[in-house]
């Protein structure tokens, strides 16, 4: 038997369809922050800190004895709970029981969206010019083309098959108004297209209101074509859960309901069980939040009183910081300090002069980054 061609072997790989994973460029910056005499404070990934709220955990451990396989389709007293958290905390009426579905984490629904769909090499898929590098290594994973557009202009006489959007983003934390997105819906329905919106930040409001996809002012109650991408990561600090869910148009749902049945994909029944816990307690998720916007209100003008310039950065976890200069050069000048951010390059070209700042840290360590930056 022959030896394997290596050529060939890695023309079937399928990581050689995807960019350099962004994180891994950030070695060299996250030693210089280590050395740092008092240590490193972490505001590069939005990882939760704050421990889970003993009403979660305890919810966890209740189901951990369940031997049974789960529902791809989740319990129907995780769908309730997702419908009824969608009507209190952010307004969305109209969605049936069937019009939900829970993931395992959303960046696994993100990065297996467009195979979901059935998109293929025949297929575009429209991203921020600014997005969370995720949307186009699904499309990658798809085979499908991608183009960056903030503006439906850019994209020509193209038709998508799918337009991402993400209000509040990752990373600038800018808000798109509503006129805005129901220019899109419009925009899209006329055409058959498809959007998604990653809306993973929706409850973390700061100068400005977002409104899911789904909202009456946006959607006039008709979800067809749209689907709202939503997660427990960051307002319930379940990043380690791995605990999302998808709404919005019946049709849709139940096609990815199909699909993900045959590649079992289904999250954990203990997971399902502490994802009702987390949507039905409001109590928890204010706590949470009211952290985020402590912190928030420390570091901003910190990072302005270090010659830092603030753009957008209405909600969400991040602050979207310039110093009018090349990113990486920034990222270095915060390791030298001992504090490490993201560069702005790695959500698109845009982000050249850009860093984004992150607020899940600890308040001791946001504290010694406001020290170190005076």
């Amino acid at each position: 038997m022959s030896a394997p061609n290596p050529d060939r072997a890695h023309s079937r790989r399928v990581s050689s369809r995807l960019p350099v994973f962004p994180w891994d460029t950030l070695a060299e910056a996250a030693d210089t922050a280590r050395a740092h005499p008092e240590g490193i404070v972490d505001l590069s990934v939005g990882t939760p800190v704050d421990p889970v709220a003993p009403v979660i955990q305890q919810a966890l451990t209740a189901a951990a004895g369940e031997p049974g396989y789960p529902a791809t389709a989740g319990a129907p007293a995780l769908r309730a709970s997702i419908i009824g958290s969608l009507r209190r905390r952010y307004g969305i009426t109209g969605l049936p029981e069937h019009a939900v579905l829970p993931v395992i984490g959303t960046k696994e629904l993100i990065a297996w969206l467009p195979t979901l769909l059935g998109l293929d090499a025949g297929d575009l898929v429209v991203i921020p010019e600014l997005a969370y590098p995720t949307y186009d290594v699904g499309a990658r994973l798809a085979g499908a083309q991608v183009t960056a557009a903030d503006s439906l202009t850019q994209i020509g006489p193209r038709r998508p098959s799918l337009i991402y959007l993400n209000s509040p983003s990752n990373p600038t934390g800018r808000v798109l108004g509503v006129e805005h997105l129901r220019k899109v819906v419009g925009w899209a329905r006329e055409r058959g297209v498809i959007v998604a919106s990653d809306e993973c930040y929706l409850g973390l409001a700061w100068d400005a209101q977002p409104l899911s996809v789904l909202h009456p002012a946006v959607c006039d109650d008709d979800h067809t074509g749209l689907l709202a991408i939503h997660s427990l990561s960051k307002t319930s600090s379940l990043a380690g859960y791995r605990a999302g869910f998808v709404a919005g148009d019946p049709w849709l749902v139940a096609e990815l309901l199909a699909v993900r049945k045959h590649a079992g994909m289904i999250v954990p029944t203990p997971v399902q069980a502490a994802m009702i816990a987390a949507l039905d307690d409001d109590g928890h998720e204010a706590i949470q939040r009211e952290r985020y916007a402590r912190r928030r209100r420390k570091l901003l003008p910190a990072l302005r009183h270090a010659g830092f310039a603030i753009d957008n950065s209405e909600a969400g976890l991040y602050l979207w910081a310039t110093r009018g200069e090349p990113c990486r050069d920034t990222v270095s000048w915060l390791a030298d300090r001992g504090i490490l951010v993201a560069p702005g390059e790695f959500y698109g070209p845009k982000g050249a002069q850009h860093v984004r700042v992150a607020l899940t840290a600890t308040d001791d360590a946001i504290d010694a980054a406001v020290k170190r930056l005076a």
